[in-house]
């Protein structure tokens, strides 16, 4: 039983006031060094701000790791290189690549000039075993902005999106890679054909047909009884409604193994002054007219009248089908009579014998003065030389 006056002893020392006094300070203390403590920091502590602009995640430390990659460009056109070898041809090379020979030209002709469209000494039938051209499959030149000067040697593969090195101050921005251009394009132009390769074993003997047409199936009969390979370029009207235009192209056509046939056009206008829509008209009426007599196109052959072209011609000529110009590098001017200062028998024999090599093409009529009397010169110099006639398909292919 407590009795008044009686003090519990838990109580007695809370009520000393020195004691309270005591513990009031060291409270004050210790939420003083509380809050000077959250204004300046515990040491070692830091606090990361995530980067600015960029979804992330938290790692376990608490950084924030980024999480956008960059996508890979696609890559650009690329140039491959390619060694020209014995019997290639430009054609040839073009065929493999899916590009065309004016494409490799243009690539080529700072090291190569006479391979260049604008140089006047433009010779795209001629290249030598060895010779060593860049290209990029699948591409065509779009000659309205062609490369100048040529490419970079092939193992000179361009760099996409190429960022600065970083400096030892600076943090790296990566830039984004940009978008491939698309493929340059142009509208496809015929191939100018003027010979085959300069190793071939081999020699073109072609024939026009159209206005005078005396000698034709005597021309075409001596070919066949000497089994002397050739191709006819017959215009359509000479040689689908005279008699003896049509009498030559039929006995042409019972020995298929030793004619070609190309066309020649209708009427033998100059081509650099017709539309395209004219010059289809042309071509297509020959073919029309030409290919029952004969039993095969005319394709992919063309030889331009008067040997006229341009690249409108050429552009028109292929958007009707034909892919190539048959021109040539020896003209026998067959078609001049004496009278009017052309050549005799023994010119014409003499002019293929000096000029002829492998890979040519020899332009003479089925109408010429004095070619039927120079076929055998003729056969007997380019054997000397030992070259054997062939069809254009037999020379170049196609």
């Amino acid at each position: 039983m407590r009795h008044y006056g009686d003090v519990a002893p838990s109580a007695s020392g809370l009520r000393s006031p020195w004691l309270t006094l005591s513990l009031g300070f060291l409270l004050i203390v210790l939420a003083a060094a509380v809050g000077l403590g959250t204004l300046l920091g515990t040491p070692g502590a830091s606090v990361t701000p995530p980067a600015s602009g960029r979804a992330g995640s938290a790692s376990p430390s608490g950084s924030v790791e980024p999480s956008f990659v960059y996508p890979t460009a696609s890559p650009a056109p690329t140039f491959t290189s390619y060694v020209v070898r014995v019997g290639d041809t430009l054609t040839s090379i073009a065929d493999q690549f899916h590009t065309t020979p004016r494409s490799i030209g243009w690539w080529n002709r700072g090291t190569h000039p006479t391979l260049d469209p604008e140089s006047p000494a433009f010779d795209p039938n001629t290249i030598r075993p060895g010779w060593a051209l860049v290209l990029i499959p699948g591409i065509t030149v779009d000659e309205a902005n062609p490369p100048t000067p040529s490419p970079p040697p092939a193992t000179a593969s361009p760099s996409i999106g190429a960022s600065p090195a970083p400096s030892s101050t600076t943090t790296p921005t990566k830039t984004p890679a940009p978008t491939p251009s698309p493929a340059p394009s142009v509208a496809p132009a015929a191939v100018v054909i003027t010979n085959g390769s300069r190793t071939s074993g081999k020699i073109a003997l072609t024939f026009d047909m159209g206005g005078r047409l005396t000698p034709a199936v005597q021309i075409v009969q001596w070919l066949i009884d000497h089994q002397v390979h050739a191709t006819l370029f017959p215009t359509g009207a000479s040689g689908s409604t005279t008699t003896q235009g049509r009498a030559a192209l039929t006995l042409a056509a019972a020995h298929p193994e030793l004619f070609d046939v190309g066309n020649h056009s209708w009427s033998h206008p100059d081509f650099r002054t017709l539309t395209a829509a004219q010059m289809a008209d042309e071509i297509t009426r020959t073919e029309a007219a030409i290919r029952p007599l004969m039993g095969q196109s005319t394709k992919p052959w063309f030889r331009p009248p008067y040997g006229g072209y341009n690249l409108a011609v050429r552009k028109g000529v292929a958007a009707a089908g034909w892919s190539r110009l048959g021109m040539w590098d020896v003209d026998a001017i067959d078609w001049k009579p004496e009278s009017d200062g052309g050549p005799t028998t023994a010119d014409i024999v003499a002019k293929i014998k000096a000029n002829a090599q492998g890979g040519s093409i020899v332009l003479m009529h089925l109408g010429g003065y004095n070619t039927l009397d120079a076929l055998p010169g003729i056969l007997g110099a380019v054997q000397a030389k030992g070259l054997a006639p062939a069809t254009l398909g037999e020379l170049l292919g196609g």
